[in-house]
């Protein structure tokens, strides 16, 4: 999107009613979103009843998400894969804002910690920066997709209605990942073994065991910094 074009969009933005974007049906998924000056902070809590693989392969399908994200038009491994916990993820969509839509054209570099932890940050396309890590964990028992980063766009967001937008799509976004999820895990749960107790691995066609030692479960987050924009 043209320089002008997002201008015009971000002052629609502060001009429409909140009442403009729909109300999601997943109100069980907990999204914050916080403007940091120029950053905006996001954080993500979905519960979600599905084995531990199951909630890891969904995840890290980086090669179909487009089918099961709506707003992915194309993704894609671009480097690493198949038993590397590198990789770099081109992905290109459009994110809905309303009755407007903003594309997007970005790649990531994504490093695994195998059935635990995703960490995220832009490479190259369409913010100036952008830092994400996203964890599976269990809270009272059941598990948890734990998602919280910042990341800097190219357009000025309104202070009010612009972090309601970003919190409704993020929450729609994550909607449709843990609908992916639960469609996959009702096909593959196995009788005597309890959600968690086997994970899917990277390096053999065999499942492992998870490690769901306590300190895995519910750590504390770090701050993820944000890389200074190079000139």
């Amino acid at each position: 999107m043209t320089r002008p074009a997002s201008v015009v969009l971000a002052a629609l933005l502060a001009i429409l009613p909140v009442c403009a974007w729909p109300q999601s049906t997943d109100q069980d998924i907990v999204v914050r979103v916080m403007r940091d000056g120029p950053h905006i902070a996001v954080d993500v809590d979905v519960p979600v009843d599905a084995p531990w693989s199951v909630v890891w392969d969904v995840l890290t399908d980086y090669d179909h998400m487009g089918e099961y994200i709506s707003n992915v038009k194309a993704s894609s491994i671009v480097v690493g894969g198949g038993v590397d916990d590198v990789l770099r993820v081109h992905q290109s969509g459009s994110a809905s804002l309303g009755p407007f839509s903003l594309p997007f054209d970005n790649v990531r570099e994504i490093e695994l910690v195998p059935h635990r932890e995703i960490r995220s940050r832009l490479v190259s396309g369409d913010f100036k920066a952008s830092a994400f890590v996203t964890r599976i964990v269990l809270v009272d028992a059941r598990i948890h997709i734990l998602h919280r980063g910042r990341y800097t766009p190219n357009m000025w967001v309104p202070p009010v209605l612009g972090p309601a937008v970003i919190e409704a799509e993020t929450r729609k976004q994550y909607g449709e990942i843990r609908a992916e999820i639960l469609r996959r895990g009702a096909k593959v749960r196995m009788p005597g073994v309890p959600d968690g107790g086997l994970c899917a691995s990277r390096r053999t066609p065999e499942m492992i065991a998870c490690n769901l030692g306590a300190s895995e479960r519910q750590a504390p987050w770090q701050p993820i910094p944000i890389e200074k924009e190079t000139k």
